[in-house]
């Protein structure tokens, strides 16, 4: 896998050739991202009917679906979260100075194998969204998955900016607390305290994840863009246009959380009230 290119908006010219190893890894992770999915479906199937049966079992065969299928992104989100938390905070692979290539050029076996994790989670649910569309999510998710996917797959093939994708992915740690929110309201316990609280704890997960951490990204990026400058054309082109797109998504789903937070709150009080 060879991946050549000449930039456009910097004076560089950078070349990165994958040896026949680092190309069965990323194929191999790809397919495994995708096993790792159908096993998590059918497991949260069996799982659900004998654990919660009596939420399970009331539902129809299209919110069964749904059900089994956030168990696919919660394991996702909850794989990912800690992988880039390790990558970010602890390993020290993207550490300043830590080692002589340039932050942005950064990348090993590991990061790799977790990349391609990633795209089989988002390549299979992105094909069961388009085949139950819209049931399992709008337009809105299609293009979250299709620039997430395109995103992770060009750091993949051009060893770039792995730093900025696992950022990104960290995001995906409010997932749970969205799929939780979910199971929650179909099993009848909208009006629960733990409903309540994960409502709270789904705001303040947003604003830390999705909000704060996108901020600084982007300082990131600009205390360190003598670095970015030298990145491939295509990668730098998207590093800036998708997270900037996934920020205006994020903003807008953070307005209507915080509506929903607020709107659960004021009625739990009145409830008290009363």
């Amino acid at each position: 896998m060879e991946f050549t290119s000449y930039f456009g908006p910097v004076s560089s010219y950078h070349h990165y050739v994958a040896t026949p190893s680092q190309e069965i890894i990323c194929v191999a992770s790809v397919f495994a991202g995708i096993s790792l999915c159908l096993l998590v479906y059918r497991s949260t199937a069996v799982l659900s009917f004998l654990l919660f049966n009596k939420a399970y079992g009331k539902l129809s065969t299209a919110q069964k679906i749904e059900w089994n299928n956030r168990g696919i992104s919660t394991f996702h989100a909850l794989f990912v979260s800690f992988a880039s938390f390790y990558f970010l905070i602890i390993s020290d692979i993207f550490k300043d100075g830590s080692h002589e290539d340039l932050i942005v050029n950064r990348s090993s076996t590991l990061t790799n194998t977790v990349l391609g994790i990633s795209i089989g989670y988002f390549l299979t649910d992105l094909v069961m969204i388009l085949w139950y569309f819209p049931a399992l999510g709008g337009l809105e998710y299609v293009v979250h998955h299709g620039l997430s996917m395109l995103s992770i797959l060009i750091s993949m093939v051009t060893g770039q900016v792995q730093i900025y994708i696992l950022m990104v992915l960290f995001s995906e740690s409010t997932t749970p607390s969205i799929n939780l929110r979910w199971y929650l309201d179909v099993a009848g316990l909208k009006s629960s305290k733990l409903y309540i609280v994960n409502g709270i704890a789904l705001f303040l997960g947003w604003l830390v994840a999705r909000i704060f951490l996108f901020m600084f990204f982007f300082y990131h990026v600009w205390t360190h863009f003598d670095e970015v400058k030298e990145v491939n054309a295509v990668c730098y082109y998207f590093m800036f246009v998708v997270p900037s797109v996934l920020t205006m998504m994020n903003l807008f789903w953070f307005w209507k959380i915080a509506k929903g937070m607020v709107k659960t709150v004021t009625k739990s009080k009145h409830r008290k009230r009363a």
